[in-house]
């Protein structure tokens, strides 16, 4: 163990790279920590709006990109967001003296009310300049407003909420659409549902939220200056017109639970957390006297909303005696209180002011703050000036305070996307898991880091820890790159020298089989695992090698399985003896080299086991390669060895089809020495074609000659076509197969007569036998009795070969009357031939002024022309036009000579000059145009061209030319 931990330690060390601004990095990382440093943005960037309102600023409220703002008393100011620069005035028509108390606009950003002093409620649409009076909200002066999120559209709210300072909550719905004069009125009704109570009676409304669960639960959240209720209830179904009515109603006999606080400001106000847009709300944040009131919000708990509910006191210099807070906005991990003079932002994680932002005097006291749920911006205005914050990566150090809390999932959640940060993650919660003594944990962290890995490893040696350790490794392994194949010989083969380490410490220990049983199962599956299938098989022979050092025989088996080392466990069984089981694995992956690698070594022990595995394998086995080890094994000469070589060979000639010459060759051997009867079959069945027999002749020939098989020599003496020598062998052994070889040459009379007299010399030199002589004279129609008589002895009398004499006088005189007959006959069809020619002389044919030629269908003695006897006419060129096509190539170059010959020739001449000249040029050497005509006619005129063979010939002849039969075809249409 020491050894392999100090050459690690040593490759460690040499090839260990600290890159800078970053935790160190040993070779076995899958990769380095590149830390960038990045310019530090404030999460809260303030920015004041450039407008400068022309009366002072009452109200205002932001949603869905759409702000409002109420200035002086009768001027009502809307601005696209996305089309700032072009805000669009609204004057409200107020002759009295009341001011805006309250503006409300809904998550749409279309429905806009806006409570006067007076008690009065206008209503404005975001695609309407009017300006609508609600006249069933008379009287009540409104404090809060709970949107239906749910059902509200741009056009109708669907049921809301209203709550008053009176701690009345009322129901309502509004539509936008306007009718004419005496069209519906916008507040489509205005119920009473439930009055909120404090100690001292009803108290103001302060908050009102309504939301709906996934479960279909609605639940409403309504706040005093210091009590929050909770009202929570499912609507009958498909009643969804009937709003909120059925879910106060089940409060009527008793109050909704409540949380109180003594403290008060006089006022509170609700903020929710959203996350995504149109989702439910996440988090609350009630500001009330005592502090804020922080928590989750679970739409699946069956009695109340809140869960992990705090207390954070308001920072120092902020409070009911102090400076009260006005107004609280909640961000995903921030609430931001607003007071006169500044902003204070508090993380909601720690209670810690991250953020105070002081405003300037002259722009006087700040009023309110709202945000605008759809963006996450929020906004802050005096009466003055307007202002926006920009929240950017508000998450960006989260990590670092969940993990200060040791809420190692949550920092780990929160810094996925910065290896830098969550390096710093992992180390700091394997320490925590390592001082809790948890060290797989500890280990399955350390593997995840870039932290070094020669102090980890030692800190696990040092505290006894061998499995931890042995998961780290592990882990390591598994995060390598294909590159790092130093590193995967290293981890792997300390792996299995810490397996190996724990098997053998607890093997010899009865009361610790079961823990035995598992590092047994553990190490298995380490060795067999896809993911470490790669290193393990690099580093094989390392662990072969710690496997034999510790004696395992059974691991290193089912390693050498695993990385399908075959070879390593048929050689292990096979010196352990267990031949059986050698040739079971054999049989079972089938791999041919490994067969011819054991069996010679396994042919020796179960011959018929093995031989009957290589021909279940079939073709797949090369039974060349498998010769030696039969020729080895059947050296001893035993039948039984002989008889299993000779079962293999027959089955590669007799089922495989084998031809090669080599394993022919083995097997007639084989049926020499073992089983000389099957020996004359096997060439029997070869055949007596020396093309066609897949054995060597003369191999085969001297391997029967050595043996003495004198009828496996005779029949191949007559496949090599030496019948003489197999006349020879065959007399030696039985005159009747030396007939038979002796009519083997049948084309070869000269041969065959002289072998049939060796058989005649044989039959009376050696055997002296006149009748058997005299039968075999009559075998052979060839022989005659002159022809062996000089064999016989000179004592012999002619009584002996009367009968052969008079036979032999009998033939001849046959032969002799034949000849004459043959004679005769062609002496008569002489006669004949002279008596055709002669009349032949005489025929003519009559040529009409009318006639005309059989090709061209023109007249005939308009050009030189040919008549033949069966009365076809054609002109000359005609004819040769016709004729050449049929004829064979080298007569069309023939025909082509003569034209050529035949056109330079000088014409015909008159005067006996001429006649003198051609005879003289024909008496030079060359042609004359009498002989060139007369070699042309015998090509083109020799026969009829339609009567003749040369028609007989084109009958396989297509009628129209292939290459001019698009064009017929098309001369047809």
């Amino acid at each position: 163990m020491a050894t392999i931990l100090d050459e690690y330690e040593d490759a460690l060390s040499r090839s260990a790279v600290l890159q800078p601004g970053c935790p160190s990095v040993g070779i076995p990382h899958s990769g380095y920590v590149n830390a960038q440093l990045e310019k530090e943005v404030p999460i809260f960037t303030k920015q004041r709006i450039d407008f400068t309102p022309s009366e002072r600023i009452t109200s205002l409220v932001v949603s869905c990109n759409q702000l409002c703002m109420s200035l002086g008393k009768d001027t009502l100011l809307r601005i696209d967001l996305g089309k700032a620069n072009e805000p669009n005035h609204v004057e409200l028509g107020r002759k009295d003296d009341a001011k805006v108390h309250k503006m409300f606009l809904d998550h749409t950003g279309s429905h806009l009310l806006i409570a006067l002093s007076s008690t009065e409620v206008l209503y404005v649409n975001r695609n309407g300049q009017k300006v609508r009076p609600l006249a069933r909200w008379k009287g009540q002066l409104v404090e809060s407003v709970g949107w239906n999120k749910a059902l509200g559209t741009e056009n109708s709210t669907g049921p809301i909420l209203v709550g008053t300072t009176q701690g009345q909550i009322f129901e309502a719905e509004l539509s936008a659409s306007e009718g004419g004069l005496f069209g519906p009125a916008p507040d489509l009704y205005f119920r009473p549902l439930y009055v909120l109570n404090e100690e001292g009676g009803p108290a103001p409304v302060c908050a009102l939220e309504a939301e709906r669960g996934p479960d279909g639960r609605s639940f409403v959240i309504a706040t005093t200056r210091q009590r929050l209720f909770q009202f929570i209830g499912r609507g009958a179904e498909g009643a969804e017109a009937q709003g909120f009515l059925g879910l106060f109603a089940a409060y009527t006999d008793h109050p909704p639970p409540f949380r109180e606080f003594p403290s008060n400001l006089g006022y509170s106000e609700l903020a929710f957390y959203t996350p995504k847009l149109r989702s439910a709300p996440a988090a609350f944040a009630w500001m009330m006297g005592d502090g804020v009131l922080y928590g989750s919000l679970d739409c699946g708990r069956p009695d109340s909303l809140l869960s992990e509910e705090r207390v954070w006191e308001y920072p120092e210099g902020v409070g009911p005696g102090a400076s009260p807070p006005l107004a609280i906005v909640l961000t995903q991990f921030h609430f931001l209180l607003l007071l006169a003079d500044r902003v204070e932002a508090v993380c909601t994680l720690t209670g810690q002011v991250v953020l105070r932002d002081h405003f300037l005097e002259k722009f006087g006291p700040l009023k309110h703050m709202v945000k605008d749920s759809s963006t996450g911006q929020l906004w802050a205005y005096t009466e003055r000036a307007v202002f926006r914050y920009h929240v950017q990566r508000e998450s960006r150090d989260v990590w670092r305070t969940y993990l200060d809390m040791n809420r190692f999932d949550l920092a780990k959640e929160y810094c996925r996307d910065r290896p830098d940060c969550l390096d710093t993650v992992l180390a700091r919660e394997a320490d925590f898991c390592f001082r809790q003594r948890r060290y797989l944990e500890s280990a399955r962290c350390y593997a995840l880091t870039h932290s070094y890995f020669e102090e980890i490893a030692l800190k696990f040696l040092e505290a006894r820890q061998e499995e931890a350790l042995v998961e780290f490794l592990q882990r390591k392994l598994a995060s390598l790159k294909p590159a790092e194949r130093t590193q995967a010989t290293l981890l792997t083969t300390w792996l299995t020298e810490l397996y190996l380490s724990q098997l053998g410490a607890l093997q010899g220990d009865p009361e610790a089989w079961n823990l035995y049983r598992d590092t047994r199962e553990r190490f298995r599956t380490f060795l067999s695992s896809p993911r470490h299938k790669e290193w393990l098989f690099a580093s094989r022979a390392s662990i072969h090698e710690l496997l034999a050092s510790h004696g395992d025989t059974e691991h290193m088996v089912y390693f050498a399985v695993i990385m399908q080392d075959y070879e390593r466990v048929v050689a292990y069984h096979c010196q352990h003896e267990a031949y059986e089981e050698a040739l079971a694995v054999l049989a079972r992956h089938r791999d041919p080299q490994l067969f011819y690698k054991f069996s010679p070594v396994l042919i020796r022990h179960i011959p018929r086991q093995l031989v009957d595995a290589w021909m279940e394998l079939g073709s797949r086995l090369d039974a060349r390669q498998l010769i030696p080890a039969l020729v080895n094994y059947s050296q001893g000469g035993e039948a039984q060895q002989v008889s299993q070589a000779i079962r293999y060979m027959e089955f590669c000639v007799n089922v495989l089809g084998e031809t090669e010459q080599a394993i022919h060759n083995y097997l007639l051997s084989l049926y020499a020495r073992g089983q000389p009867d099957s020996l004359l079959a096997y060439l029997e069945q070869a055949g007596a074609s020396p093309h066609r027999v897949h054995y060597d002749l003369k191999y085969a020939l001297r391997l029967c000659a050595e043996h003495g098989h004198h009828r496996a020599c005779v029949h191949v003496y007559k496949v090599l076509e030496l019948y003489e020598e197999a006349v020879d062998l065959a007399l030696q052994v039985d005159v009747d197969l030396a007939k038979q070889c002796a009519d083997l040459p049948e084309e070869d009379e000269e041969l065959r007569k002289k072998l049939w007299l060796k058989i005649a010399r044989h039959v009376v030199q050696e055997e002296e036998d006149v009748q058997t002589a005299m039968a075999c004279l009559a075998s052979c129609p060839l022989l005659k009795i002159e022809d062996v008589l000089p064999f016989f002895p000179d004592f012999v009398t002619i009584d002996h070969f009367k009968e052969a004499i008079c036979s032999s006088l009998k033939a001849y005189n046959h032969h002799i009357q034949e000849l004459q007959r043959e004679m005769e006959e062609a002496t008569a069809s002489a006669q004949r031939i002279r008596r055709d020619l002669q009349e032949l002389r005489g025929r003519y044919g009559t040529v009409e002024p009318q006639d005309k030629c059989a090709s061209c269908d023109f007249p005939l003695l308009n050009r030189p022309f040919y008549l033949f006897l069966c009365g076809h006419m054609f002109h000359a060129d005609c004819l040769l036009q016709a004729v050449r096509p049929g004829l064979p190539a080298y007569k069309q170059a023939r025909l082509e000579e003569l034209q050529r010959k035949l056109g330079a020739a000088p014409p015909p001449a008159k005067g006996s000059t001429r006649a003198k000249e051609a005879e003289a040029g024909a008496a030079a050497g060359g042609p004359s145009r009498e002989q060139l005509k007369a070699d042309l006619d015998e090509l083109v005129a020799a026969e009829c061209v339609y009567c003749g063979e040369l028609m007989i010939r084109s009958i396989d002849r297509p009628f129209i030319d292939p290459q001019r039969y698009e064009e017929e075809h098309l001369s047809w249409l």
